[in-house]
């Protein structure tokens, strides 16, 4: 740590002690340079996870918009709340363990949709009509047809 009186780059530390709450350390340092002492304080780095979007723009992630749009897919479906918010933390889960702290919404989405297509197949077309953009019926089809395909390979 630089001493703010000489410049010097050597100090020892003195006296630790939690500030805040114990969301900051509080350090006394004395500078080998000069024997001034100063204090310093010590926090965790949290960088808010962002989500890239389809244009490249990036929002700061918001689980409740996530919540949002699992229960608008799961309107009048037997989905537990419990498992929305299940789905929810697996998002955040992977969002925490990355190191660049981003997702883009196509990662967001195919996590979303594989689980929602195990959990309640009308809630994931739903899902997946908006997340895929569907423009016509004809999209719909294709995607129920991938499903009853998948229902068939798995008996």
């Amino acid at each position: 740590m630089r001493c703010p009186f000489c410049g010097s780059e050597d100090s020892r530390v003195v006296d630790s002690r939690e500030a805040r709450d114990g969301a900051e350390t509080r350090r006394r340092r004395e500078c080998a340079g000069c024997s001034r002492r100063f204090t310093t304080y010590e926090r965790v780095e949290e960088v808010p996870p962002s989500v890239v979007k389809r244009d490249g723009r990036r929002e700061t992630f918001d689980r409740d918009k996530l919540l949002g749009g699992l229960v608008k897919a799961c309107e009048k479906r037997a989905v537990p709340r419990l498992e929305l918010q299940r789905i929810a933390d697996l998002v955040e889960a992977e969002l925490a363990s990355r190191e660049e702290r981003e997702m883009s919404t196509e990662e967001i989405g195919n996590m979303v949709i594989s689980t929602l297509r195990d959990l309640d197949q009308v809630a994931y077309v739903r899902f997946a009509s908006v997340y895929r953009r569907f423009e016509d019926v004809n999209q719909f089809m294709e995607e129920l047809r991938r499903l009853l395909l998948n229902r068939e390979d798995t008996k």
